[in-house]
């Protein structure tokens, strides 16, 4: 498959993908909302990735949210249809395909990823743009980003699963503000409401998310980091401990079983640890519980 709205590189295990279609400010398309999901469902069987940084081309635009310019439902979505709840039991069903939010399709990859995921935002995020990174372990601005959550002014209404992530991030309340007000925010704006965690000056915004990308990820182990990053986002919000408990006891157990028992020879020889085990291959109950969580 040929990349047509995304490039791709790769620097010392950081991937870096860019929305890549500047002439039109890189707005999302349904080809666009395919290539990414494509992306973070591969990247979790490249061992030769530990990070994963999004940014868009140019210096005018993140991603300017939906391409209004397509002819039909912009949205890519079958006007036919009358879909109702009960179609919705099977995400994976084709007959739901153009039914589905192409942004919930994005986010939900992106919240399965296996490596952690950096937003590089270095000019407007609008509509999709803003929500796609809601999903993501960090958002860094440009002094020059704009973030805004703009769907009452369209008449519709929030995507990408933003109605799950947002309260997360900044609680109810301020979500409501920022959706029913639909204002769009400057860098520090977005920092102030909790969605930027650091604003940078341009032209270290991607210098500062390798620096993130580092930090978290060299010298560690690539399986226990893939477990922290979905038992914080999936844990937190159980009805109870102890569903929290079964998950890290196995958790646990398989990783002191693997990279652990590297980590705890080299804490005792003094020396750094040399991790061998992959994120390609979780431990065995890694499937069945993200399938059902």
């Amino acid at each position: 498959m040929t990349w047509t709205t995304l490039s791709h590189s790769v620097d010392d295990g950081i991937l870096t993908v860019t929305l890549d279609r500047p002439e039109h400010l890189n707005a999302f398309t349904p080809t666009m909302a395919a290539e990414l999901e494509r992306t973070f469902t591969e990247v979790n069987d490249n061992d030769d990735v530990r990070a994963v940084i999004v940014t868009g081309a140019g210096d005018k635009a993140f991603c300017a949210g939906m391409d209004l310019s397509a002819d039909g439902n912009v949205f890519g979505l079958d006007e036919s249809l009358r879909p109702t709840l009960a179609d919705m039991d099977d995400l994976n069903s084709p007959e739901i395909r153009r039914v589905r939010d192409s942004g919930g399709r994005v986010t939900l990859a992106i919240h399965a990823c296996r490596k952690p995921v950096i937003a590089a935002v270095n000019g407007a995020a609008v509509g999709i743009g803003a929500t796609m990174t809601l999903a993501m372990d960090a958002r860094l601005m440009s002094t020059k980003a704009r973030f805004g959550l703009v769907f009452g002014r369209l008449g519709i209404t929030p995507e990408a699963v933003s109605t799950w992530f947002l309260p997360r991030l900044v609680g109810v309340p301020k979500a409501l503000d920022l959706l029913y007000s639909a204002e769009i925010l400057d860098a520090e704006g977005a920092a102030a409401a909790g969605l930027a965690n650091d604003v940078h000056d341009p032209d270290q915004l991607l210098k500062k998310a390798h620096e993130l990308a580092d930090r978290w990820t060299v010298g560690r182990s690539p399986v226990s980091t893939a477990l922290i990053r979905q038992m914080t986002y999936r844990n937190a919000f159980l009805d109870g401990p102890q569903d929290a408990h079964r998950v890290e006891s196995l958790a646990m157990f398989y990783t002191s079983i693997g990279d652990g028992s590297e980590g705890v020879a080299a804490f005792r020889e003094k020396r750094a640890p040399r991790f061998t085990h992959r994120a390609s291959a979780m431990p065995p109950f890694y499937d069945d519980w993200t399938r059902t969580r």
